[in-house]
């Protein structure tokens, strides 16, 4: 067994999450929330803001830590256990361009149900609905976006 850690961001703008939809010859398709690698010498607020700037083109300020997903998946050589930490981050614009090269195809915002609905994974899901509450109560005390918290 080997182990990895992942970052990534539940990324909000005027209400609305930022979603990836990926396309790997046909064998993997869905929506998913942006993340990926800690780099060597990376914290991990670092790694979930390089991950969603270079996933979706998309410069989001890091709000609060969210949680941590877990996950294992199995290559031809071994059975991966994954961690991934998850921040809700704040966007500026409505702008992303999702990364080719990762076989990303289409990318963009949609309001929290229908951000629900299409995620491919139920732990994605999970921290969506964590991520989206704390959005909620950030809202109700005017704090969102209240420079204090980036």
């Amino acid at each position: 067994m080997v182990e990895a850690t992942s970052c990534g961001g539940v990324v909000i703008f005027r209400g609305k999450i930022l979603l990836l939809y990926k396309n790997y010859k046909h064998k993997y398709e869905g929506w998913v929330l942006p993340k990926g690698t800690v780099e060597e010498g990376e914290d991990y607020k670092e790694t979930a803001a390089r991950e969603v700037k270079e996933e979706t083109g998309v410069a989001a300020h890091i709000i609060k830590y969210i949680g941590k997903s877990q996950y294992t998946f199995n290559t031809p050589q071994n059975t991966v256990m994954k961690d991934v930490h998850w921040y809700l981050m704040m966007s500026d614009s409505y702008y992303s361009k999702p990364q080719r090269e990762e076989f990303f195809v289409d990318s963009g915002y949609y309001k929290y149900h229908e951000a629900y609905h299409l995620l491919k994974f139920s732990n994605e899901k999970q921290i969506l609905e964590k991520a989206y509450e704390e959005y909620v109560e950030l809202k109700k005390r005017n704090l969102w976006g209240n420079r204090k918290y980036f």
